[in-house]
């Protein structure tokens, strides 16, 4: 189902997952700019520690603090926040038992990584968690402080477990603050504030790791959002043209004549050869097209929104992120 002006404005978050090599940090801060255009505020969050937010937009490395990082089109601004687990985990100390000195204390001990080894479903928790008290945090005012926050999650494959929160903690607490966290972390995250969008490419794994992760997600009770499809390349050939190649029935002796007429090949032996050469790369992108074109009807047979990102020939810099984001307005996902 190809997406057009969709409806997310009750989505408070956006959590972005997809395989790796598919681009999801890249779409994810895409889209953080995308819905801080026309002067909102978005915060845009990581927790794996790879730094990658910083990396897309060209900066140093991130400290764990919420900061400005880039202004949206028409004025809106990003914030990040690259999430740690120890600080995070000193923020919960302090918060619920007033202990972030002795939180320190435990850290260099090591009792912090001991803890999230023997349950790491609590390292989940701690990050999850801070991403949704920015979710729900309010100003003086009583308005809330981010219209959106992005959230640059683990990859498809453990991104449903990474969620639900309430069961990776069921065997660390049934009662008290632990267990009352966790709620309400599943109270943002299970909620239809949250939408959980996918990255992926037109190609055979990662779309069959989409569809996997969405059925997960649903088992879950967790709500699935849109599916964005990365570095789509445009076809420069006509269809009638790229099926007769993926028939075979492409004439490279046609193409010869058309190069010599055109003047763009010698003739006799140049202008075969360049032909024949050409004709190998038609096949090779017919057939190409010919697998998109089955990616496509796959992912469509999911029925959530989907958008479609170019492919940038220069790469994703700066000014490429921009163009990104505002391919994803135009499509209506923000």
């Amino acid at each position: 189902m190809r997406a057009r002006d969709t409806d997310w404005d009750g989505v408070r978050l956006h959590v972005v997952t997809g395989k790796g090599g598919t681009g999801k940090t890249t779409v994810a801060a895409a889209l953080a700019l995308a819905l801080a255009s026309g002067g909102r505020r978005v915060l845009l969050v990581e927790v794996e520690g790879r730094q990658g937010i910083a990396q897309v937009f060209d900066l140093p490395p991130l400290p764990y603090e919420e900061r400005k990082i880039a202004v949206a089109p028409g004025g809106g601004d990003v914030h990040a926040l690259a999430i740690d687990p120890e600080e995070a985990m000193l923020d919960y100390l302090e918060m619920f038992y007033g202990m972030r000195r002795a939180g320190k204390a435990l850290t260099k001990m090591g009792v912090v990584d001991f803890a999230t080894t023997i349950a790491p479903g609590f390292r989940d928790v701690l990050v999850t968690g801070k991403t949704t008290e920015a979710v729900r945090r309010k100003g003086k005012d009583g308005r809330r402080v981010y219209d959106a926050v992005v959230l640059d999650a683990p990859p498809t494959g453990r991104v449903a477990r990474f969620l639900n929160v309430t069961n990776e903690v069921a065997g660390l607490a049934r009662v008290g603050p632990i267990k009352n966290h966790a709620d309400l972390v599943n109270g943002v995250v299970a909620s239809p504030e949250t939408a959980v969008h996918f990255v992926t490419l037109l190609e055979e794994m990662p779309v069959q790791e989409t569809l996997d992760g969405l059925g997960e997600l649903r088992a879950a009770g967790l709500p699935p959002g849109g599916i964005f499809t990365n570095m789509v390349r445009k076809s420069l050939l006509p269809a009638s043209v790229l099926d007769a190649a993926a028939k075979g029935r492409f004439d490279p002796g046609e193409l010869a004549l058309g190069l010599k007429a055109a003047g763009l090949a010698e003739g006799g032996a140049n202008a075969a050869a360049v032909a024949e050469a050409l004709a190998e790369e038609i096949a090779e992108h017919a057939h190409r097209t010919k697998l998109e074109r089955r990616e496509r009807r796959a992912l469509d047979t999911s029925g959530r929104p989907r958008y479609e990102l170019p492919l940038l020939a220069d790469g994703v810099d700066l000014a490429g992120l921009y163009e990104l984001a505002e391919s994803i307005h135009a499509q209506g996902a923000a």
